[in-house]
């Protein structure tokens, strides 16, 4: 760690907010700034969630917020959640509209509702020119073709927690997105995800923990927090040949490139 000090880093997704840190969230911000984290992007899951993530951006100045409804509430949104999430994104701290977009792994909710609510969200994002934090599991053709169809705003977005092929990720680089970049990189099987980790384009680059979820190699069965986002900062530096300190600035300039902060 740079002769005792720690590299400037970035979690460009977290969920904070969640009932898993409610009992020492504090010391988990504290452990983030000593590991050398400047900034979170802590994102919202459904209504609830993402007022949350508006109130702990206001009080802590490391966090920004998203806003957004993620596939597995899509058939729980209440009634004028649009409208709600727009007053929302007038918060001087919120940077994003997410997580939204499509989950057929789960399924837990049916997907003619997700696909309902994710182009909605979409269109918002259109309109307000807030970025997207794209969720994608088992729905990755579907997805492109959403945004073929639908169109981005010109904010583009980032595709979370990155689960595809290296076809995918030059199909969406094609499209403005930037690709972040999990705690699964870090296990020895996924090597498809290291392919990934080392062709995105510098400027195009993030990483994550998804914290409580997702947490890298040496923690897994451990909940995750933001602090852990260095083991995978570490692991993608290795894949492309960089120090910590040089991917950890480039991943920090990124994150504030596309959340304009």
């Amino acid at each position: 760690m740079n002769g005792g000090k720690a590299a400037a880093l970035a979690d460009s997704h977290a969920h904070l907010d969640f009932k898993d840190f409610d009992e020492d969230r504090e010391n988990v911000l504290e452990r983030a700034e000593k590991a050398g984290v400047q900034l979170i992007i802590n994102v919202g899951f459904d209504m609830a969630s993402s007022l949350r993530a508006v109130e702990l951006a206001g009080k802590y100045s490391p966090i920004y917020a998203a806003v957004g409804i993620h596939p597995h509430e899509a058939a729980r949104v209440p009634e004028g959640y649009l409208q709600k999430l727009e007053d929302m994104a007038k918060h001087p701290k919120v940077v994003a509209i997410g997580e939204i977009g499509l989950d057929f792994f789960r399924n837990r909710s049916p997907r003619p509702e997700q696909r309902e609510v994710f182009q909605a969200q979409l269109a918002l994002a259109r309109r307000i020119n807030l970025p997207v934090i794209i969720h994608d599991r088992e729905a990755h053709d579907e997805i492109v073709e959403t945004f073929e169809k639908e169109g981005l705003p010109e904010a583009r977005g980032v595709i979370h927690c990155f689960s595809g092929d290296v076809a995918l990720a030059k199909t969406l680089l094609d499209m403005g997105f930037y690709i972040s970049i999990a705690g699964p990189v870090t296990y020895k099987k996924n090597i498809v995800l290291g392919q990934v980790a080392s062709m995105v384009p510098p400027g195009r680059l993030l990483v994550e923990t998804d914290a409580p979820f997702l947490p890298p190699h040496p923690l897994r069965g451990k909940r995750n927090e933001p602090a852990y986002v260095k083991y995978t900062a570490e692991k993608v530096a290795a894949l492309r040949g960089r120090t910590l300190g040089y991917l950890g600035q480039q991943c920090l300039e990124n994150t504030r490139n596309l959340f304009r902060i």
